[in-house]
């Protein structure tokens, strides 16, 4: 583990809305290895099975269940822990289902982020906020060069969009309420996460899974879209480096992309077929994948074909940078898929690829 961001976060009181899901525990777990008080908000885990019930993060942190959406009991949360940081991570993340239920999504995405902000408004302890939104906030014209910071907030499916109105929340918060300094309030726009315990419908790493599982081929929607995968801990470690550098220095808070390098923005069959592979490698079995044509023109939904960041900002101002490319991503990822297969510790296998990202510290030098 680095010593420095130990000893940073060690006895930290932290706040974590959306702990229960999939980049919600892996979050808990890196902030329990490295000493830190978490308390999370959410409401029960999304998916069954769930990481966060696999590794028994509910014995490892303080677990409230709540509804981002509920201010009164937000509001009571926030005064008994006294937070000192706060990532909000709690959300509706899901664009298909955003167009079953646009209702909930916007209530979800858009007015539980303006709870989170008016409890840290209400709150003096916390010092330090990330708001975790997506590389889909920025208007698509599928261009193939990435997306900057400065470019047109405006996603087209109401999941998107949500998140766009998330982003104009927060800079409406940190600019009327967090100019003298006490707060120190940012935005992290991730590309599309991958890694071990993804249970979610809808994801690209979770059907293959329930396709080797369920020993049948995994059906593609979208083959050629390309996107900006990267692993779990390469956005965590990324979030909790804004976290701190602007716990030190308010001036670095901002918006700020969280993308992979190039080699690993690529099109989803080629992230199916790279699992494959790297799963063959560990196992000897086979991941099988087709592609019917009624399925990659279904039901009228929009799918932008085309998504990259550009993550200079990052890397010049926080001195972030990748540091799992494409085949290790993938590698990490199958192997923590085989031990939940094999029934074997999932914790002990989270913690092996924690310590293994984390060592030497947030920085490759």
């Amino acid at each position: 583990m680095g010593k420095q961001e130990e000893s940073f976060y060690r006895g930290r009181k932290i706040l974590v809305t959306g702990h229960t899901g999939f980049k919600g525990a892996w979050l808990c777990a890196v902030l329990h290895r490295f000493g830190a008080e978490v308390t999370g908000y959410a409401l029960e885990p999304p998916t069954a099975p769930s990481l966060f019930e696999l590794a028994g993060m509910g014995d490892r942190v303080h677990s409230v269940l709540g509804d981002i959406r509920d201010l009164d009991h937000l509001k009571e949360i926030f005064f008994q822990v006294k937070p000192q940081i706060v990532i909000h991570m709690a959300a509706q993340p899901i664009v298909r289902e955003s167009y079953r239920n646009p209702v909930d999504t916007y209530a979800t995405n858009v007015m539980g982020t303006v709870n989170v902000l008016e409890c840290v408004r209400l709150c003096d302890s916390v010092r330090s906020v990330l708001n975790v939104t997506t590389d889909k906030v920025y208007q698509n014209r599928e261009w193939e060069w990435g997306y900057r910071e400065n470019e047109e907030l405006c996603g087209f499916d109401p999941y998107s969009n949500s998140k766009s109105c998330s982003e104009l929340v927060t800079t409406s918060y940190r600019n009327s309420f967090f100019t003298d300094g006490r707060v120190a309030v940012s935005t992290a726009r991730a590309g599309n996460v991958i890694g071990g315990g993804d249970f979610a419908a809808d994801r690209i790493i979770p059907d293959c899974v329930r396709a080797i599982e369920g020993q049948y081929a995994i059906s593609l929607r979208n083959p050629g879209s390309i996107r900006p995968y990267q692993h779990v801990l390469e956005a965590i470690g990324a979030y909790l480096l804004i976290v701190k550098r602007q716990f030190l220095d308010g001036s670095i808070s901002g918006s700020y992309n969280v993308g992979p390098d190039e080699e690993s923005c690529i099109r989803t069959l080629d992230l199916v077929q790279g699992f494959g592979r790297a799963w063959q490698e560990l196992t000897g079995q086979q991941l099988l994948w087709e592609c019917p044509r009624e399925y990659c023109q279904e039901q009228g939904f929009h799918e932008a074909g085309y998504l990259k960041l550009d993550n200079s900002k990052i890397r010049s101002r926080i001195g972030w940078k990748p540091r799992w490319g494409y085949e290790e991503m993938l590698r990490k990822t199958a192997e923590l898929t085989r031990v939940y297969l094999q029934e074997a510790d999932v914790w002990a296998g989270m913690e092996r690829q924690i310590e293994a990202y984390f060592q030497g510290g947030f920085l490759r030098e």
